[in-house]
């Protein structure tokens, strides 16, 4: 009987051991395996423009390269555009046009259209006077009896027909002295600035053929090479403008914990050997359904959405990239 316990003890003794060893196990995998962080990876961005030309054209000169700094104000392309360099010659040519119009209407009539004029008139003043002196003759006559009625009649025409002569004369010689009437001059000038702002718009397409930067930045990429045509509105080169960076997360809702607006957070850099930095959030919005996490199980579980989180760095960071790895920790507990 005594054998048989001391048997039973040495048998269960390993078991008890081994017991109290998996629960030790299971207790520390709890506790530190269980409250694993959440490594959340984010990208750096930074604001880019990009540069283009509203004329169509062939590269003539690239004033900068890939990686070079530049300011506001920077020559960056010159583009050879013959088609806009002809528009600006008609545009000039029916401004010419248009003027010479205008100082016509405006000068008045040649002193040489005035003097005919003139001359007419008193052609038509001295038949008036000879057509009065006839109807006076023939008026005497027809009270005397010596005329029939008809003569009367056709002296009183010619008369009145020199009268009306006289009067149109008139009218000619006072429009030649007073030139274009003020609508006709108005009417002019308004042509006139019409071409001026055909070539006014013309003067901007050709200063589309040398375009500047806008602003301070760095040549990220160039597209065309020199000699190649570039359509209206086709990029020519991009421009990133590094004093403006953020990083961009995409958070699983339930590791939002501390991703508040307005919160400050801590987060490492991997190709600065894990550098630690602070950024700022400013940004979160929902990704949408697209981009939700899926729960496996029926129950017990729940669908969780995916939010975008874009913070910026609390101070300035030496040598960062866009396109680098900014990681941050989140614990899943």
């Amino acid at each position: 009987m005594a054998k048989n316990k001391s048997e039973l003890s040495i048998i269960l003794k390993p078991i008890i051991f081994i017991t109290i060893i998996v629960l030790i196990v299971g207790a520390i995998g709890y506790f530190t395996l269980g409250k694993d962080a959440e490594v959340i990876e984010g990208q750096v961005e930074v604001t880019e423009y990009r540069v283009s030309s509203k004329v169509p054209g062939r590269i003539l000169t690239l004033y900068v390269q890939e990686g070079q700094q530049v300011h506001a104000g920077d020559t960056l392309v010159r583009l050879d555009a013959p088609d806009v360099a002809a528009k600006m010659e008609q545009a000039r040519s029916a401004e010419d046009a248009a003027q010479a119009v205008s100082n016509k209407a405006n000068n008045g009539t040649r002193k040489e259209q005035i003097q005919g004029a003139l001359q007419l008139w008193k052609q038509a003043q001295a038949a008036v006077t000879i057509a009065q002196k006839t109807y006076k003759r023939m008026k005497n006559l027809y009270d005397e009896g010596v005329i029939p009625a008809q003569r009367l009649d056709e002296a009183t025409a010619k008369r009145d027909a020199a009268v009306a002569s006289e009067q149109a004369a008139h009218s000619q010689y006072q429009m030649a002295v007073n030139g274009a009437r003020q609508e006709d001059k108005e009417a002019a000038q308004a042509i006139v600035n019409q071409t001026k702002g055909s070539v006014a718009e013309v003067k901007s397409y050709i200063n589309e053929t040398v375009l500047t930067a806008s602003a301070d930045g760095e040549v990220s990429e160039i597209f065309p090479k020199v000699g190649e045509l570039v359509g209206t509105g086709s990029p020519i080169m991009n421009i990133s403008e590094l004093q403006d960076m953020w990083v961009t997360f995409n958070v699983r809702e339930d590791l939002l914990k501390d991703l508040k607006q307005g919160a400050v957070v801590r987060a490492f850099i991997p190709a600065f050997g894990n550098q630690e930095i602070s950024l700022r959030v400013y940004y979160i919005k929902d990704l949408g359904s697209y981009a939700a996490w899926k729960a496996t199980k029926s129950t017990g579980q729940y669908d969780l959405r995916t939010f975008e989180v874009k913070a910026r760095p609390t101070k300035p960071v030496k040598d960062l990239r866009p396109g680098m790895t900014v990681v941050l920790k989140r614990d899943t507990k």
